[in-house]
């Protein structure tokens, strides 16, 4: 299963393509054009501030594509025949995890090394191994979350677009593109919102990790055990929801 995916995605040309272009396209035109910005609650470029949450989206959307990959198996017979299959559906959902994990870790890694060519300054040798560790759980994470809604539906277009709802949302509640609680002028129910939200632990533990407490609203290591439980719960129920799931 793993083999699989990673077969697909390489073949895919104009997949890996899209999937890196679009974080591309917001950590240079945002990245450039807002670099002298001054921001309430943000110190230093705003390139430095943006590219932890650049990061993230990039493995986000990526992640998501696992989701659709089961809806596509699904309509085209191809899930069916695995899960009747004399093998235990516990090793279908680690190949699936693992693949759709791979691939969004690449394309993360890939503008990982973009932002370091943009001079992003990584804060310590800890620091970026702490930001490896913050990707990878991101991206368990998402494909749990997307196991859990694609095990749900039968549409994949209608998947695309409920995919797009609860992210986009959650993305730009989370600090990625602007201050949401560091901020002496952001509104106590926008604080509130973006404590609450899964992502923003990602991005702030991201953020801290990669290019130090500056611009961080918590410590990463903090961050770190929450985005762990995050993602052990997202990947318990992803696994849940599919073993359940019926072809």
């Amino acid at each position: 299963m793993w083999l699989r995916q990673m077969k697909h995605f390489i073949r895919s040309k104009s997949r890996m393509v899209a999937s890196i272009i679009q974080p591309l396209f917001f950590l240079i035109i945002l990245g450039s054009g807002f670099r002298a910005a001054i921001m309430p609650g943000m110190t230093g470029d705003y390139i430095h501030f943006l590219a932890p949450g650049i990061i993230a989206m990039a493995i986000m959307f990526s992640s998501m594509f696992t989701g659709v990959s089961v809806l596509w198996d699904k309509q085209f017979g191809f899930l069916q025949e695995v899960l009747v299959a004399p093998i235990s559906r516990l090793s279908i959902i680690i190949g699936r995890t693992l693949g759709g994990a791979t691939t969004a870790l690449i394309q993360g890694f890939i503008i990982l090394i973009i932002a370091l060519g943009f001079g992003i300054n990584v804060s310590s040798i800890v620091g970026l191994f702490l930001t490896l560790i913050f990707m990878v759980l991101i991206a368990f994470t998402a494909v749990g979350f997307g196991l859990i809604i694609a095990s749900k539906m039968e549409d994949f277009h209608g998947f695309q677009i409920i995919m797009n709802l609860l992210i986009m949302p959650l993305l730009f509640l989370s600090s990625a593109f602007f201050p949401t609680v560091t901020s002496p002028q952001s509104p106590l129910w926008l604080v509130i919102i973006s404590y609450l939200n899964p992502m923003f632990y990602m991005v702030d533990g991201l953020r801290g990790s990669l290019t130090g407490l500056d611009n961080a609203a918590l410590p990463p290591l903090f961050n770190l055990f929450i985005v762990f439980v995050i993602c052990l719960f997202m990947m318990t129920l992803g696994s849940y929801f599919f073993s359940k799931s019926e072809a």
